[in-house]
């Protein structure tokens, strides 16, 4: 038993060594967060302004980021929390902030169908054709590929380039014809 429980600390090191780890190769400079960093990153996935004003206040980091590279304004960008993207961006939160991935907050809330936090994103200047260094997706890729109507409207109104392909060259439409998504396919055509 005590070989057992040894060999299972020793998967779960491993796996948590796997993870994402503290990426010294973002082109992102930003502190790592520490204790208030960390709690400004929850409050903002769980949707807390009033914890997130509070922490704003004090500590006037809002590019604080988590092992990830994840910022606040991510986190609520994923989540849908357009309040608290408001209050990051007014604190000074920097919109094309990349994750280790070469996510941003706007490719999270357009892959989550978050249109009107794609909007507000896009209207501060976003990267509207940014592609992540994962698989070459951009926001409208994502959003094709999951079927976000209202998301690739809003990315088709801020100029969109509909004929970048990612690494597999795919475009959105082979996206949106492959998983069936007709009103997204007539989108963009």
């Amino acid at each position: 038993m005590n070989r057992l429980h040894t060999l299972l600390l020793l998967v779960i090191l491993l796996s948590l060594l796997a993870g994402c780890g503290q990426s010294g190769s973002s082109s992102n400079t930003a502190m790592v967060a520490d204790g208030p960093g960390m709690a400004l990153i929850e409050s903002a996935e769980q949707g807390d302004l009033s914890s997130v004003e509070q922490l704003l206040s004090r500590h006037r980091q809002p590019n604080v980021r988590d092992s990830c590279d994840w910022t606040p304004l991510m986190k609520a960008a994923l989540n849908g929390h357009a309040a608290i993207v408001d209050r990051l961006l007014q604190a000074g939160a920097k919109v094309d902030a990349m994750d280790s991935g070469g996510y941003t907050a706007m490719m999270l809330a357009a892959s989550n169908d978050h249109a009107a936090i794609v909007k507000r994103l896009l209207e501060k200047g976003a990267m509207v054709d940014h592609q992540e260094s994962t698989k070459g997706w951009t926001a409208l890729i994502w959003s094709a590929k999951q079927g976000h109507v209202a998301s690739v409207k809003a990315l088709l109104e801020h100029g969109a380039d509909q004929t970048l392909k990612d690494f597999d060259g795919k475009t959105a439409a082979d996206w949106a014809r492959e998983d069936g998504h007709d009103e997204i396919l007539a989108l963009l055509r």
